[in-house]
């Protein structure tokens, strides 16, 4: 097993969802709180961020890079990890430099990352020139995929399954179905692994935050790889194939950080009925996707539900508006 440092507050709490499991009778749902990591504000990222710095710092490197878009969780909660390790952070973000940062961008700055803004799309010729400049710079960088979802990432969120499994079995309660938003791939492949390796029963339901784009491998096929690819180093005497890698498409129409009626919807309905902010791009799009599949009925009533929240809380601050 890969090594790690520590970063966050574990383990997330677990709990009840009181108010909206009355809302959505027969149905017990519960939530995981990964909101509440620690790091600049929490969120899942936290967890492999601990494996992915680890072997930054094991291979020698004094500089982290990573990239996504300019309110990316990801990115923010890495250059919280850089200043916690001494590491210099430097994020690659899409689009031009806005004229004041807000939401998780701002964050990054106030936590000492420099900002690499990239006009259009991150092509590998972009990234490559900012490592170019960093080595002949004399720097050593470390270089995070999006969502810093790779073979050691993933292993971050082995360790929350079994965290999870050891809360369920404390408490005598086993969940039927877990809902979550899934974008980059690496959640979504640590979870299908930690649930393997630690027998839990309940169905993943991951929701698909992001359209595929033209040109890009299908998140599906991502999972797999990943799962795949770990799974001999876990013993993990299993062969993930499509049908455990299957994403609920639908709710991504509207493509990436775009909010409409949905998203409004579940963020104002989980502040006001049990006093917890989601964020408008990946949790209250999973979030919704899960209360309409109750009100569906789109999987057992009775069953006991729970939503794995990712965190996200700064990104309100830039969507004001279209939330509002």
């Amino acid at each position: 097993m890969k090594s790690k440092i520590s970063l966050g507050f574990f383990p997330t709490t677990l709990h009840k969802l009181s108010n909206l499991s009355a809302k959505y009778h027969p149905f017990e749902i519960f939530i995981k709180r990964d909101d509440q990591t620690g790091l600049a504000s929490g969120g899942n990222k936290t967890r492999k961020l601990e494996y992915l710095l680890a072997a930054a710092i094991e291979a020698g490197c004094d500089t982290v890079v990573t990239l996504g878009a300019q309110q990316s969780n990801h990115c923010r909660q890495t250059a919280a990890a850089c200043a916690m390790t001494g590491l210099n952070c430097h994020l690659i973000v899409r689009g031009e430099e806005p004229v004041i940062a807000d939401g998780n961008l701002l964050l990054s700055v106030l936590l000492g990352a420099k900002i690499h803004y990239a006009v259009g799309d991150i092509t590998d010729e972009f990234v490559e020139g900012v490592m170019d400049v960093l080595k002949a710079n004399g720097k050593k960088a470390y270089l995070i995929p999006y969502g810093g979802s790779d073979e050691t990432g993933i292993l971050g969120f082995v360790d929350a399954m079994g965290e999870l499994k050891g809360q369920l079995d404390k408490e005598r309660l086993e969940i039927d179905y877990i809902f979550f938003a899934s974008c980059s791939g690496g959640t979504q492949a640590g979870m299908l692994l930690g649930k393997a390796k630690y027998g839990l029963k309940a169905k993943l339901i991951p929701v698909s935050i992001q359209k595929p784009e033209i040109g890009f491998v299908p998140l599906e096929e991502l999972v797999l790889k990943l799962a795949n690819g770990a799974s001999n180093d876990l013993k993990i005497d299993k062969d993930f194939r499509e049908s455990d890698a299957e994403i609920i498409k639908g709710y991504d129409d509207a493509g990436y950080g775009v909010v409409t009626q949905n998203e409004r919807k579940a963020i104002h309905e989980l502040a006001r009925l049990e006093g917890i902010l989601l964020d408008p791009v990946y949790t209250a799009r999973a979030f919704f996707a899960m209360t309409d599949f109750m009100e569906k009925k789109m999987i057992k009533p009775g069953s006991k539900v729970l939503f794995w929240h990712t965190g996200g809380l700064p990104a309100n601050f830039h969507y004001g508006k279209e939330i509002l």
